[in-house]
């Protein structure tokens, strides 16, 4: 007998990474060849070696780090702002049945609204302060986490939660060991979302504003004609997206090592 599963295609320990990394070296190779052939003009999209040069350039500035600080302040504030929010609201939305029916419209509506919409109300409150690209940061992530949230309330299995109501559990006895367990999954899925989604809108409220940070940098690059520079600052925030999301990844599967979903994940 066939073992179940056995035909199935599996890839070596570390053979992922290695695609990944070949894809990212076919990428830089692209990009070195593409200009000096002729094919693309320098003037727009520089070689994988001038933008590297740039990035040691800038590497070695303290203007540089210190717009890395700002970017990754903004980010860090408005996501843990946003996940307090979007958990608190979630298990209280979703908890209390009259208060989800009486919120769902609510929440469709502005859900829906791009967080750049939000940038004439943010200057007109904040100026190019920190505020600004707060509350951009804020307004994007707290619904990625809250909606995760009122998914998990809503996944809750009826024979656990009736049985806590039998047995006379408070209510907050009945969010931590029924509510909580099953929407912790969900909470981490939103918290991986968010934390993207943050420093997307980080960045465009720097560009765009001109709040201190990376986004800003990218701006007078741009401006000033610096090609090369402007494209290794974009590289920059490209790792650091990176870098967040394995990062938000090693953190759920570490800290949800017990449930069945990522128990598959790491048998797989």
């Amino acid at each position: 007998m066939t073992a179940l599963g056995a035909g199935a295609p599996r890839t070596l320990p570390g053979g992922r990474a290695l695609l990944g990394l070949s894809g990212l070296a076919g990428l830089l190779l692209l990009v070195e060849v593409l200009p000096r052939a002729g094919i693309v003009s320098a003037d727009y999209l520089p070689p994988t070696s001038r933008i590297l040069a740039a990035l040691g350039d800038e590497a070695v500035t303290g203007a540089f780090w210190v717009a890395v600080g700002d970017t990754l302040t903004a980010w860090a504030a408005g996501l843990a702002i946003a996940v307090v929010a979007g958990v608190a609201a979630g298990i209280l939305i979703g908890a209390v049945p009259v208060l989800r029916a009486v919120t769902a419209s609510t929440v469709e509506f502005l859900r829906p609204i791009p967080s750049v919409a939000w940038i004439p109300l943010a200057v007109l409150l904040y100026g190019s302060d920190l505020g600004s690209t707060l509350l951009l940061v804020v307004y994007a992530a707290f619904w990625q986490v809250l909606v995760q949230v009122l998914y998990g309330v809503a996944d809750v299995d009826p024979v656990a939660d009736e049985t806590a109501r039998s047995f006379r559990f408070s209510a907050l006895a009945r969010v931590r060991h029924v509510l909580w367990p099953t929407a912790l999954p969900y909470v981490f899925t939103g918290i991986r979302l968010a934390a993207s989604v943050a420093l997307v809108l980080a960045v465009t409220a720097e560009l765009v504003i001109g709040a201190p940070g990376l986004g800003s940098v990218i701006a007078v690059a741009q401006t000033s004609n610096a090609i090369p520079t402007m494209y290794a600052l974009i590289v920059v925030t490209g790792l650091l997206g990176v870098t967040i999301n394995l990062a938000a990844r090693y953190a759920e599967r570490h800290f949800l090592a017990w449930h069945q979903s990522v128990r598959g994940e790491v048998a797989a």
